[in-house]
């Protein structure tokens, strides 16, 4: 059940105090602090009062059964073996199938889904093509491409297109879909960063040819390069591909933002409210509006809370 969701209209936000509890070491970039901040801010601007508050899922077969239509069994074995340790990460998984439910039953017209731990460079494969542990880049689980492949399980969306803003490529979301036209992805980040992925010439395969589109930005990008990618490349894009997505998803990296530990470009806030208004209007084109946006970087954790905010704000109708 939902708590305090009143109106339809209202904003989901799923969270839960558990993504608090994971601690990967003293003075590490993705702290319990991010969102800590992005709370105290909610709450000072009154604009949490505006959201439906929704937990995540928490049945565990469910959650098993989402994460395993992305990763290996192995995988998800040698995460769930931590015990408790892995419990976040099982729960950021849940929070986004949670916000999957939500939209794809019209309860909300759109959710952010606030989690730790991050999830786009996550994959099965790499170093250790046997399948054993992959996470990476403070990754555990890929949320995102678990949620797409959830979407279209659970709720028959034959199409979903994810959009990745995040400073780093998400390596583990192209490895999820490269050959599958099924789900289109999108990414804008920094060529020659962490994790050195992310080529424009990687366009996906068989099925998958043409529906894996990188789009690298400049060092020290800002607005107007990254709107631009998004009016200029992923618009045409997706009318050349004919491709209509029944839900779109969001990777919501906030390392792109301007001032951030971990990355060079100087997006602002109303770069991001930008992008969120092109995001809403294609969802409003093609899928009813339906909009899932999921959590991954953002590294100054008072920078991150500004961008979170004015981004849930441009998720309903303010700015």
């Amino acid at each position: 059940m939902m708590r305090g969701m009143e109106k339809v209209n209202r904003i989901g936000f799923i969270y839960d105090d558990i993504f608090l509890k994971h601690i990967l070491g003293p003075h590490h970039p993705e702290s319990p602090e991010r969102l800590s901040a992005v709370l105290r801010r909610l709450a000072a601007t009154g604009l949490k009062r505006e959201l439906a508050i929704i937990p995540p899922l928490s049945d565990r077969r469910d959650i098993e059964e989402a994460i395993l239509a992305v990763h290996s069994r192995s995988h998800y074995d040698s995460v769930v073996k931590w015990g408790d340790k892995a419990e976040p990460a099982l729960a950021a998984v849940g929070a986004v199938l949670a916000g999957v439910n939500a939209v794809m039953k019209n309860e909300v017209p759109a959710a952010f889904c606030a989690v730790r731990p991050p999830g786009h460079h996550a994959h099965n494969h790499g170093a250790n093509c046997d399948g054993r542990y992959q996470g990476e880049g403070f990754c555990f689980f890929n949320n995102v491409a678990i949620g797409a492949r959830y979407a279209q399980a659970a709720h028959k969306a034959g199409r979903v297109l994810i959009v990745d803003w995040d400073y780093h490529h998400g390596n583990g979301t192209e490895w999820a879909f490269y050959g599958d036209g099924s789900v289109f992805y999108f990414s804008t980040h920094a060529l020659y960063d962490y994790p050195v992925t992310g080529y424009p010439e990687r366009r996906g395969n068989g099925d998958g040819e043409g529906f894996n589109l990188n789009t690298p930005l400049p060092e020290r990008a800002g607005d107007g390069a990254i709107i631009a990618a998004y009016e200029s490349v992923l618009i045409p894009a997706l009318k050349e591909r004919d491709f209509r997505p029944d839900l779109i998803m969001i990777s919501a990296g906030f390392d792109s933002r301007k001032e951030d530990l971990l990355g060079t470009f100087t997006i602002t806030d109303k770069g991001f409210v930008e992008l969120t208004r092109i995001i809403k209007s294609l969802a409003s084109i093609y899928c009813g509006g339906r909009l899932v946006s999921v959590l991954e970087g953002g590294y100054y954790p008072s920078g991150l809370a500004q961008a979170v905010t004015a981004h849930i704000r441009a998720l309903g109708n303010g700015s």
